[in-house]
């Protein structure tokens, strides 16, 4: 059993640790030297911060925009060895990815679950074929599986999920593989690397890169979008963790180098429990496009997905495609009684994958490996790219193991296979949706003592209070009406509607907290409402 270490000793949920304010002052000092920069604060920039501040590097972390704001928030939810993988006969990855789920449950127990799988067989002999498959990928698991693969009578499938398509059905094979929430993980592992001693901040675009006279880049330009103030900021090592932007940081380092990466789009559809009640999620093992496709219960909405398209441009909002959505629906029909139609989709969201181009130019970004890469330039620029949401804490190690060498780190052991994240509680209540908090949730609740408005909700359609966003404001660094929404409370993805019309509500209580004007808070509102509208299906006017 894995020796858990708490970071509890460092813990402090005071303001003043997490004060975004606060933390730039650790910019201040221009002959500072950093042991490790890191451009990008999604999973993986996230996740290397955390191993090399817990290593004691002197580290930093610099993102543009809100933490988890490209595909580290836009995933499927799933903390997998990837069932896909297995069949394409990538073991190692498999093998990586099920220890990596193994101890994210582990570490991050509030947020990360053990959710049971059901594949409905439609063929006499896919009964056999699955849960032969599936104890393969049970056993691959190790000592830290999640549970065995069974073979299902077909009156059991119906049982557990009611709404299954039942004409032609023969069973079904259940089996074991984890679920999360993205963000708020993303979120907590920021938190946990500043508790380490890292430097973490969002708003700070880096613009360029800076070298020494023998072209070896040792530091970066950086400006705070808040503020506008430019900062140079001097490093032995800087890793580009920016995902699909990667080619663009590699551009200031070698204008006019070849593209390393393209893009695939990956969309998801929300929607009502009610179509598909109970607690186990489906699985579709194989659709038309080749791909699988889940449907998997989360924030007890459903979330449906996903697709693969790829792509010649990228966006930080990216569209979901309408013949994906018709893609996601059609298939959705084929299994279950009733499918969800367009009106019915409460919030569809689009994220992007990262993956390397193809050498033959083709299409064919499906049969991609995941696994991911670490690349350093001949300017000393460490970029890592490609893997998948669960294996960034071993992505980050071998991050950080490859920072040590080029920036010539004293050495040091990684710390993060045991190290608990921040809120990490084994005890959570999930029929209470403040079990995403976990140890902080007491001090969540403890808000409403100190404005009883607090305890409110923020609308009577939804479980959310108004003390979730002073949480966000004071402890998660959220600095904008869409962080919160989108990424620390996570409305927008669950009900694009009930966002849009709580939005003059949650502006004006950050507006309270940050000092803002009616100026800033209409435009908040104004520009969250557009980007509200987009994820929805069917045109949403909004309250007159």
């Amino acid at each position: 059993m894995v020796e858990q270490i708490s970071s509890a000793d460092k813990r402090d949920t005071s303001n003043a640790l997490f004060n975004r304010v606060k933390i730039t002052e650790g910019l201040a000092d221009p002959e500072k030297l950093w042991d490790v920069i890191i451009i990008g604060g999604g999973a993986t920039g996230l996740g290397t911060a955390l191993d090399a501040a817990s290593r004691g590097y002197q580290t930093l972390l610099l993102e543009q925009i809100d933490f988890a704001k490209g595909t580290s928030s836009r995933s499927t939810k799933l903390a997998h060895g990837g069932v896909r993988y297995l069949a394409q006969g990538d073991i190692s990855l498999v093998i990586e990815a099920l220890h990596e789920r193994g101890l994210m449950l582990k570490n991050a127990a509030h947020l990360v679950k053990n959710e049971t799988f059901i594949i409905p067989n439609y063929e006499w002999w896919s009964g056999l074929y699955y849960t032969i498959g599936l104890s393969l990928y049970d056993l691959l698991a190790g000592k830290l599986g999640f549970g065995r693969a069974k073979h299902l009578s077909k009156k059991t499938v119906i049982k557990r999920i009611p709404t299954i398509q039942q004409k032609g059905l023969y069973g079904g094979v259940s089996y074991h593989d984890g679920q999360f929430d993205d963000s708020r993980l993303a979120i907590n592992i920021a938190q946990t690397a500043i508790e380490q001693g890292a430097t973490v901040l969002n708003y700070f675009k880096v613009t360029g890169l800076v070298k020494d006279a023998r072209g070896k880049i040792n530091g970066v330009i950086t400006t705070d979008a808040e503020t506008g103030k430019i900062y140079a900021v001097k490093g032995k090592t800087v890793i580009n963790a920016t995902g699909v932007f990667a080619d663009e940081i590699l551009q200031m380092d070698q204008p006019g180098e070849k593209a390393m990466l393209r893009p695939s789009q990956g969309i998801h559809l929300v929607v009502d429990k009610a179509f598909m009640p109970g607690e186990d999620a489906l699985m579709i093992p194989k659709t038309s496009d080749g791909r699988v496709l889940f449907v998997v219960p989360w924030h007890d909405r459903l979330v449906i997905g996903t697709t693969d398209t790829p792509l010649k441009e990228h966006s930080l909002e990216p569209k979901a495609l309408a013949e994906e959505v018709d893609f996601i629906i059609r298939t959705a029909n084929q299994y279950l009684i009733k499918a969800p139609e367009h009106k019915d989709v409460l919030s569809m969201f689009a994220g992007l994958r990262p993956l390397a181009a193809p050498q033959d130019g083709s299409d064919k970004t499906k049969e991609i490996s995941r696994s991911h890469k670490i690349i350093v330039a001949d300017s000393g620029l460490i970029t890592i790219t490609g893997g998948k949401w669960t294996t960034y804490r071993k992505m980050a190690e071998d991050t950080v193991n490859k920072a040590i060498v080029v920036g010539k780190l004293t050495k040091q052991p990684v710390k993060t296979k045991s190290l608990l994240i921040h809120g990490s509680t084994p005890n959570v209540d999930r029929k209470n949706h403040l079990y995403v908090y976990g140890t902080d949730r007491d001090a969540v609740l403890a808000l409403c003592k100190e404005n009883k408005d607090w305890a409110q909700k923020l609308d009577p359609r939804a479980e959310f209070i108004g003390a979730e966003v002073i949480w966000a404001v004071r402890n998660e660094m959220a600095r904008t009406l869409e962080d919160i929404l989108a990424r620390r409370v996570r409305i927008l993805f669950l009900n694009a509607r009930l966002a849009y019309d709580v939005a003059p509500k949650v502006a004006a209580l950050i507006a309270s907290e940050l000092n803002h004007g009616a100026d800033w808070e209409l435009k908040q509102v104004t520009a969250f409402r557009a980007l509200a509208k987009t994820y929805l299906l069917v045109p949403y006017p909004g309250k007159v």
